[in-house]
């Protein structure tokens, strides 16, 4: 009896706790804390660096010195790739995702598998295996010089349409992803109705189908602009030497840490821009798909010669999806320094694979990706979900202010949130318990969580907006506290979609290589740094040993993805 008083008691504390007017503040309080130490303070510091020294603008007027145009030049490249990469991979993803949605043709079924390759290739190693098919020295052009006898080979790719090549082939994706999902909900009666009205079809794609897609577009347009404002290895094999990104590192590494922070500020700034007018965009009209939910039926291509067509476009589309894993899988078998002129490597080895389990040397980056990858998605479980049920479910002052914190990382491209780690956490302060984090393990996992952690945010709140508010409300009436429908009603509920951004956060960490390029230490060497590291050492097969495990762990993940959220991973974009 003495017992069941005392749980009662403890209830009925809980229950004033939860029904309390600032139960939700004691909510949200920890995330405006985790946000403000680690994104406002260290953005902050930033800031306030970039005026170090006598003369508060003295690195922005050296920025925007037209007498040493090195800044300006790389400023005006960065945004000039960003833009073009924006358009290609809109236009590949968007157009590869309405022919495998809504048409039937020789082919689509092994293109449908194929499409997400990309998805394996973190932006390092799918440079890496461009590189090696079509640079200065890769096997395409080598082949062409032996077939026709020639001095120098008659093509290869570089300069800044290589890096838009390899960044369309490695980012389109993301708008196949969104693009898809939004076709699959399109009811085929509206561009029926269009049509019947005497729209063409040019029409009927600028008035109907684009501006349903322009939520998933939008959002992949932000992803894809600052992934390639964040380019750093695209540039540097294919020869473009001033990017923003490049800029920064050269002033970090040299020491000129005022500079590189105005660099970050500049460059902070533009994708913030680019973010505000995309938002602006995508809320300026607001497109709704009102149908019943009619399923998409795909029309079967009858014409013989458009079948022939589509049988060799599939044929080579197949080839070009495929190739780049192919040639990485090959070169992990060469033997270092025995590929030089050759087309193909002659020697081969299995000393390359050995190393990675059973040398400690090899296998300590592989083990760091793993550990730091996982503490920083376990972060973004936590605090995006917590995020997200805020800002879905929860009425409170500063809403607007927290949403504005949580979309900063998503613009901040990983150069910048590196330099913004650096300039806060080169000192013992309260936010880092009075250690010194730079050098440290901790780092890392700190610099992954920032930037991942908009991705869980924005595909958790996808799911909680198509959550029936009521069911949550059924549950308290029924007796239940907030704590426990939250825990057995709106988490399992919502799960589909917590899963898909985690996973797409733990891939992005194994393959995050801009920031870490910055802040890692040699006891924390991650394994995008170590790819690098032996492709410039010349030591090729361990470097493509390497992205061929990378590439194994993103797709065990995407397996899981696919198998657990039945299909809907593209929802975390």
């Amino acid at each position: 009896m003495e017992k069941q008083t005392v749980n009662a008691s403890q209830e009925s504390i809980w229950t004033r706790i939860f029904h309390s007017n600032w139960f939700i503040y004691i909510l949200i309080s920890p995330l405006f804390l985790v946000l403000f130490a680690y994104v406002v303070y260290p953005f902050y510091q930033t800031f306030t660096q970039s005026f170090a020294g006598d003369e508060p603008f003295l690195h922005y007027k050296k920025f925007f010195n037209l007498a040493s145009p090195a800044n300006l030049e790389a400023l005006w490249t960065s945004i000039y790739i960003s833009i073009i990469s924006v358009l290609c991979c809109a236009i590949v993803g968007v157009t590869m995702a309405f022919l495998l949605e809504r048409y039937n043709f020789p082919g689509r079924r092994i293109l449908s598998i194929l499409v997400l390759v990309p998805m394996a290739l973190p932006p390092l190693v799918g440079v890496l295996s461009f590189s090696f098919l079509y640079g200065d020295s890769g096997i395409f052009p080598r082949i062409f010089q032996h077939l026709f006898g020639l001095d120098h080979v008659p093509f290869s790719l570089k300069g800044i349409w290589g890096v838009i090549v390899v960044h369309t082939f490695t980012m389109y994706t993301y708008f196949y992803l969104t693009a898809s999902a939004a076709i699959k909900g399109l009811d085929p009666a509206l561009e029926e109705a269009a049509t019947s009205l005497g729209a063409g079809r040019i029409r009927v794609w600028t008035k109907v189908i684009l501006p349903m897609l322009t939520p998933s577009i939008v959002a992949s347009s932000l992803l894809v602009f600052m992934i390639s404002m964040a380019s750093y290895t695209a540039p540097l094999m294919f020869g473009v030497e001033r990017t923003m990104t490049m800029q920064i590192y050269l002033s970090r590494t040299n020491g000129n840490l005022e500079m590189a922070a105005t660099q970050s500020m500049i460059l902070s700034f533009v994708s913030i821009t680019f973010l505000v007018m995309m938002r602006w965009y995508q809320n300026r009209r607001n497109y709704q798909n009102l149908s019943k939910g009619i399923s998409v039926h795909r029309s079967e291509v009858s014409s013989k010669k458009i079948k022939i067509a589509a049988t060799i476009a599939s044929f080579i589309g197949t080839l070009i999806l495929i190739l780049p894993i192919l040639v990485l899988i090959l070169i992990s078998f060469s033997v270092d320094g025995a590929w030089k002129t050759q087309i193909l490597p002659t020697d081969y080895t299995l000393d390359h694979y050995m190393a990675l389990f059973t040398d400690e040397r090899t296998w300590r980056p592989i083990w760091n990706s793993i550990q730091m990858g996982i503490v920083a998605t376990f972060g973004n479980i936590i605090f995006g979900v917590a995020a997200a049920y805020a800002m879905v479910r929860l009425n409170f002052k500063g809403k607007t202010l927290l949403d504005i914190l949580i979309m900063v990382p998503w613009a901040l491209p990983g150069t910048v949130v590196a330099v913004n780690l650096i300039a806060a956490f080169s000192t013992e302060n309260i936010f880092a318990f009075n250690q010194v984090l730079i050098g440290t393990f901790w780092i890392l996992p700190l610099a992954y969580f920032i930037r991942h952690l908009p991705l869980v945010f924005r595909s958790t709140s996808a799911s909680l907006v198509q959550l029936d508010q009521s069911i949550e409300e059924a549950s308290r009436g029924l007796g239940a506290n907030w704590w426990y429908t939250f825990r057995r009603i709106v988490i399992p509920l919502t799960f589909t979609g917590i899963l898909a951004g985690t996973l797409l956060a733990l891939v992005q960490s194994f393959g995050e290589f801009v920031a870490s390029i910055l802040i890692y230490s040699t006891s924390t060497i991650p394994l995008s740094v170590a790819i690098f590291q032996k492709l410039y050492a010349f030591k090729f097969g361990t470097a493509c040993a390497y992205g061929v495990l990378q590439i194994c762990l993103i797709l065990v993940v995407l397996i899981i993805s696919e198998k657990l959220s039945k299909g809907s991973a593209g929802t975390a974009i």
